[in-house]
């Protein structure tokens, strides 16, 4: 099965989560929705091994992953109320819970080994992982390899046999009953085949009650979509590089912002109007968080205080003026608004939530520009997110956080070009510009947490997002073009040492500091 292009509401700006990490917590989130969909009666246990070398076992706590999946198991949305609670509401209905660090072969850092079983006796053994910014992949169902990722009507058939042939005849037979079949394919376990046919639509018990007729049928499974833009069989989309975003620009004179809803609408197979409508409630969304922020919230498992509030307050002299003071306001307050288990928009991850938002709303005050032209921002950045989530990824566990707060900086610079009526050359360098400058930057948070550094280094993309933007308005030459650029990134991303992408073994992670509050909060002491 060939590869879904990247979307920019599945995996750019989006999704629309609480929780302090988009790959721990609202990815969890997914996993464990998939995972109840595998059973017919309610389940009774739910293990979930990480293994030490990845970046889960000593996050999945601090991070969410554990209050994301047991939420998930519970049917909760990534926004739900009851989130943070999710793990009491469990086992107050007698669901068995064990997180537990157990060494076994992992190719990824973010890899969930969970053993789930039912009430009934059903027992299911997955491999998951997350791949950054809220993505997903099942990769084995009983030892047999799929590739699931929640984006397709997914309907499992579990067949008593493991001959090719014989299971070949089987899928023939389903192609004939089944209309706009997208894909199907096999899989097989120990003893048993796995039959995966995906689709764009749920297949209705009409049809799937068919099934059965066929010798080899032992069982069925449904799972229906867990990601807001779904796929299909032969999805293109108009563009791939920069290179051809600069083509199209040539071509149509178009702006980077309707080149990004083309996108999207091809991607989605949904109209422009509705591209428009989900923009325009993700940036609705980002301001709440930040009037939120602004606000104050209150939470007691985090490291720093509320102070969203003393920089508008502040009344000496800083440099910069009042422009200045709000993007970093505004950056704060998404930041502590996630941190308090609030609603905010991954941008593209909830580490990196406040630097793309924070910045784009705060030159929008500045320059008195309306709603409207702040969407047209983010779908700008969008299109330039989906350039990078296509050959790299957003994920700190792969590329450090040049892949997280580094990719909204550059996505950043390229919304400002867009909303100060920039062209989309100088979009594209402006991009560019910007993610050559944060390029090595590595993942080190304190405490597990996604506070310190990674406060500074949102607000550090914002401003350095301002000045690649203005950098390219007045026309400075950018050297290495944006396609070079995010392949070089990823380059270096994947050389870092394993300890310095969010294991919490390197950098201020290991500071005296930084264990001595990890050690209290860890106590239940959050008077630090």
């Amino acid at each position: 099965m060939k590869k879904q292009p990247p979307s920019i509401f599945n995996d750019v700006i989006g999704p629309v989560m609480r929780g302090p990490s988009s790959s721990h917590t609202a990815a969890s989130v997914r996993i464990g929705k998939l995972v109840r969909q595998f059973f017919r009666s309610a389940i009774k246990s739910f293990q979930v091994d990480f293994e030490p070398g990845g970046s889960l076992a000593s996050t999945y706590s601090s991070q969410g992953s554990d209050i994301g999946l047991v939420g998930g198991l519970l049917n909760l949305d990534l926004d739900a109320p009851g989130l943070v609670n999710s793990l009491d509401t469990a086992r107050n209905r007698g669901i068995e819970i064990e997180f537990q660090i157990v060494k076994y072969e992992a190719d990824h850092p973010n890899t969930y080994r969970i053993t789930a079983r039912g009430e009934q006796g059903e027992e299911y053994r997955f491999v998951f992982v997350s791949t950054g910014g809220g993505m997903l992949e099942l990769r084995e169902i009983n030892d047999a390899v799929v590739s699931i990722c929640g984006d397709f009507n997914e309907t499992l058939l579990f067949l008593n046999s493991t001959e090719k042939a014989v299971v070949g005849k089987y899928i023939a037979n389903i192609e004939k009953l089944v209309p706009d079949l997208d894909y199907c394919t096999a899989a097989y376990g120990r003893g048993f085949s796995l039959v995966n046919i995906k689709t764009g639509y749920p297949l209705p018990a009409s049809l799937t009650e068919g099934f059965d007729i066929f010798d080899l049928f032992e069982g069925i499974v449904r799972l229906e979509p867990v990601l807001p833009v779904r796929s299909r069989k032969n999805c293109t989309v108009p563009y791939e590089y920069a290179a051809d975003i600069l083509v199209a620009a040539e071509k149509e004179d178009a702006q980077l912002w309707k080149l990004a809803v083309k996108y999207e609408s091809a991607r989605g197979g949904i109209s422009e109007e509705e591209v428009m409508k989900i923009a325009g409630n993700i940036a609705a969304t980002m301001k709440s968080s930040i009037e939120t922020g602004l606000a104050g919230t209150e939470y007691e498992d985090r490291i720093l205080d509320p102070q969203a509030h003393k920089m508008l307050q502040y009344a000496g002299k800083l440099s910069g003026g009042e422009r200045d003071k709000k993007v970093i306001a505004n950056i704060t307050a998404i930041m502590e608004t996630k941190s308090a288990m609030g609603v905010i928009v991954a941008a593209p991850t909830a580490g990196s939530c406040g630097g793309l938002p924070g910045t784009l709303f705060a030159v929008a005050d500045e320059l008195r520009l309306n709603d409207e032209i702040i969407i047209k921002g983010l779908l700008a950045a969008g299109l330039v997110g989906v350039l990078i989530a296509g050959r790299s990824t957003f994920a700190a566990e792969e590329c450090g956080c040049q892949a997280e707060c580094g990719a909204g900086s550059g996505m950043a610079a390229a919304g400002l070009v867009q909303m100060l009526g920039g062209t989309i050359p100088q979009a594209l360098d402006a991009a560019a510009m910007a993610l050559q400058n944060v390029m090595g930057m590595v993942c080190d948070p304190v405490a597990e947490r996604v506070e310190v550094p990674c406060l500074g280094k949102n607000v550090m993309a914002g401003f350095n997002a301002v000045a690649a933007a203005n950098m390219a308005l007045a026309g400075y030459q950018n050297i290495i073009p944006l396609d070079e650029t995010i392949d070089a990134m990823h380059q270096v991303g994947t050389m870092m040492p394993v300890e310095l992408r969010c294991t919490g073994k390197a950098g201020l992670s290991t500071t005296a500091t930084a264990r001595r509050i990890g050690g209290v909060l860890k106590k239940g002491n959050y008077d630090l």
